[in-house]
């Protein structure tokens, strides 16, 4: 069922999952503002959009624990729109981004994950991670010491604060401490109430005020498009993140669907795009949330602490929650990848730092996972284009014998390497150790054949798999008739 109260995914952890909740809520807040001025539009439209994804695919979504909220890729994609139409296409885009996302679950698209290989996916978590502390370095700009020092100190509780004691989340209790502090002391610090103006209204059932035509569609699908792409994208690979984190699986077609309906509730409320975001569920799981109630408690509390205690969020110093990111960062890094730089292969090595490099410089993740895809599937053509081909020649006949995978990037080393000048012989191919991938396979086998048999040689081929001589006889009449 899309719909879930399975007792095993929101039970069983409640105490933990509430904390957790409220740790993420507090972390959303500055996020969701930050991300509303990216994107040009009022730090309400954030908020929104964060309260009504983690609400919705708390219960609809494929990966319990995780977070979704309005997220800095998606922010990034719909700036043009924004400035040149307004909100409301940003609305309408953000429904035909759920439209599209939804679509895409029942054809499966979540299935193409198998596709990205172990190096992409750390090259992309990496990326996250640098990021994630990258972002956070703008907060210091202007700063004065305090600033520092409180970062200083915030660090020291998260970190030294779980040795001692566990059963409240190091960062709910580091918020709240530090909080207090620069109430009591005055302190001269940037807070949350700096990042935007803060409104303790509920998001309501709207209708985008567009006109619905074809122009409309137009001017809305190229950004609903890519939003949905790259929302998917972002949201399956935390998934896998988030499954490796916690030792289960998850269903990643349902997640899809999850999304997709989670911004078409979203864009009725007034919220922008959203998707998964890798920073706020390595918070929860870290603080311990496993289950769908993590989530729940996450959107709900951001409303909560937006209409009940706006006065006080506000308030809270941007120290204490730059700390909690950085924090964030470090645990997301991957620092197993300079060993595995160390004695990987090369070639996953390079596609690792490509894919790290492109979306920490265009900042935007669906191009580096993407490149390194490509990068990857080239990489991994090059390297199984090699054809071996020995030679026996003996007095009554040369056996020549081929090794490696024939395909359209390999059929130039073959037709190479049996470039040879032999006349009135026996010739024997033996091809137990080839297997022939698509028709440039086949054409290259025929081409070889023809110039050995045009210098009077009599051919033959032996052990040829199953496959290989099924899409040979297939093709051979359709390329005889070709070569006409």
């Amino acid at each position: 069922m899309l719909f879930s109260l399975q007792k095993n995914e929101w039970f069983g952890n409640l105490r933990v999952d509430f904390l957790s909740g409220l740790v993420v809520a507090f972390a959303l807040i500055p996020e969701a503002i930050g991300f509303s001025i990216i994107a040009g539009v009022d730090p309400m439209i954030g908020l929104y959009a964060s309260f009504t994804m983690a609400v919705v695919i708390a219960f609809i979504g494929g990966r319990p624990a995780m977070i979704s909220a309005a997220t800095g890729a998606m922010a990034l994609l719909v700036v043009d729109l924004v400035k040149n139409h307004g909100l409301q296409y940003l609305l309408a885009a953000t429904i035909l981004t759920g439209i599209f996302q939804l679509l895409f679950g029942y054809l499966g698209i979540a299935k193409l994950m198998r596709f990205i290989p172990r190096s992409v996916m750390v090259g992309f978590v990496n990326a996250l991670a640098i990021l994630i502390f990258t972002a956070q370095l703008t907060q210091f700009q202007h700063a004065n010491w305090m600033m520092y020092a409180m970062v200083g100190v915030s660090l020291l509780i998260l970190y030294g604060l779980p040795k001692f004691f566990k059963a409240i989340p190091a960062a709910l209790i580091a918020i709240i401490v530090m909080t207090v502090i620069s109430i009591s002391l005055h302190l001269d610090l940037k807070t949350v109430g700096d990042m935007g103006n803060i409104s303790s209204t509920l998001p309501v059932f709207l209708i985008p005020s567009i006109p619905f035509n074809l122009e409309t569609l137009q001017i809305i699908l190229p950004t609903a498009l890519g939003l949905s792409i790259v929302g998917l994208l972002e949201s399956l690979l935390t998934a896998s993140i988030v499954d490796d984190m916690t030792n289960t699986d998850s269903d990643k077609t349902r997640e899809a669907k999850g999304q997709g309906i989670a911004n078409i509730v979203t864009g009725f409320f007034g919220g922008m795009a959203g998707c998964a975001m890798i920073g706020q569920s390595v918070i929860n799981v870290s603080a311990g949330g496993l289950k769908r109630f993590s989530t729940l408690v996450a959107g709900i509390f951001l409303m909560v602490l937006i209409i009940v205690l706006g006065n006080w969020v506000v308030q809270i110093p941007m120290a204490v929650l730059v700390a909690i990111m950085i924090m964030v960062s470090i645990g997301t890094f991957d620092w197993r990848s300079f060993e595995y730089i160390r004695k990987g292969h090369f070639t996953d090595t390079a596609v690792m730092i490509v894919t790290v490099v492109i979306v920490v410089f265009t900042h935007n993740l669906a191009i580096g996972v993407i490149t390194g895809v490509i990068l990857s599937a080239i990489l991994f053509m090059v390297k199984i284009s090699k054809i071996q081909v020995k030679s026996e020649i003996k007095p009554e006949k040369i056996i020549y014998k081929a090794k490696g995978q024939l395909f359209f990037a390999s059929v130039d080393n073959f037709t190479k390497a049996m470039a040879v000048t032999v006349e009135n012989k026996r010739v024997l191919f033996d091809l137990s150790e080839l297997h022939i991938w698509d028709d440039s396979g086949v054409e290259a086998i025929y081409k070889v054949i023809q110039h050995f048999e045009n210098a009077g040689n009599s051919v033959r081929m032996i052990g040829l798999n199953k496959e290989s001589r099924r899409m040979m006889r297939q093709l051979k009449s359709y390329l005889k008739n070709s070569s006409h």
